[in-house]
């Protein structure tokens, strides 16, 4: 171990100050690239600053002033280095953030709500079980209850639609009810049948054989008219009798001859039960009458008949 060392203690050398060579007292250090003694001595405070020519060698060149370097150095190093720069903070940063406080707060009074419950805190297991299952079978009963609900309503829908269809169904059964009783005027394919006196006049029992062959052959409405243009609806009900001359009563009401029967129905079928052998056509003109036959593409039934008042009958129910 060297001397150095020993002097230390520590076994480790000491930092040794570098020995700048000079010559004898007064002399500058011989050695070429020795610095100057001016370089050397150091900044004495008050001592007026020693200015270096620049290296262009310009005389008029700008001149370093060592003492303000030094300052400026030693007040760069005892300056204290500025801590780290703060970073704005953004408006959706302090809205998280009041967000998740006010979350943990809701959690930490809901957490303590139910764990403060003194009703859940006494209530046993078994309690808690059959609280379950009583609110699981009021769900059910609560489901099934609107099942029950849009099932009537369906229910209802599709009756709205039934009773639509029924009072159509009514409607028009009330039509052709009102056309078999004489209430209500109908139109269609048909025959005028005309009955005109010969030697005789027309009896009732004629004009009657007419209305029930007609009606066998499908005849839905008849009305019969007169020489003088009156007209009476023929029902189920109607009567025919003989009057006083060339009279026939119908229902009560006179016509005189020739008598025009005008009915609705199939016209070929009605021709033909007119004209069968020994029928109606051959019994008038067995009396001397004849009987015509036109088709009608549209014939019409214009006479009414006065609603029946039933004293008697009622529907079965």
């Amino acid at each position: 171990m060297s001397d150095e060392h020993r002097e230390t203690g520590t076994g480790w050398p000491q930092p040794v100050e570098p020995v700048r060579p000079v010559g004898p007292a007064g002399e500058p250090d011989p050695r070429p690239d020795a610095p100057d003694a001016d370089e050397l001595s150091p900044l004495v405070p008050g001592e007026p600053s020693r200015e270096q020519p620049s290296e262009s060698g310009d005389d008029d060149g700008a001149t370093v002033n060592l003492a303000e370097v030094a300052s400026a150095e030693a007040g760069s190093s005892a300056q204290p280095s500025a801590g780290p720069v703060g970073r704005k903070v953004s408006p959706a940063g302090v809205m998280i953030a009041a967000l998740l406080a006010l979350l943990g707060f809701t959690l930490v009074v809901q957490l303590k709500t139910t764990s403060t419950d003194p009703t859940l805190a006494a209530t046993r297991q078994e309690d808690l079980v059959r609280i379950f299952s009583d609110l699981d079978s009021r769900e059910k009963r609560l489901q099934q209850d609107i099942e029950g609900l849009e099932d009537s309503q369906r229910q209802l829908r599709s009756g709205e639609q039934g009773r639509q269809a029924a009072l159509e169904e009514a409607t028009k059964r009330a039509d052709e009810l009102g056309i078999l009783a004489g209430t209500l005027p109908a139109r269609g394919p048909g025959l005028a049948v005309r009955f005109e006196p010969g030697g005789k006049p027309i009896r009732a029992d004629r004009v009657l054989d007419a209305v029930q062959e007609l009606r066998g052959a499908g005849a839905e409405a008849m009305q019969i008219s007169g020489g003088d243009r009156a007209s009476a609806r023929i029902i189920a009900s109607t009567y025919f009798l003989d009057g006083a001359g060339d009279v026939l009563v119908v229902d009560g009401r006179p016509l005189t001859g020739p008598y025009t029967i005008t009915v609705i129905g199939d016209p070929e079928t009605m021709r033909t039960a007119l004209n069968i052998p020994g029928g109606v056509a051959a019994s008038v003109r067995g009396d001397g009458g004849n009987v015509s036959v036109e088709d009608r593409e549209v014939a019409e039934v214009s006479a009414l008949h006065a609603p029946l008042k039933l004293e008697h009958a009622r529907p079965v129910s």
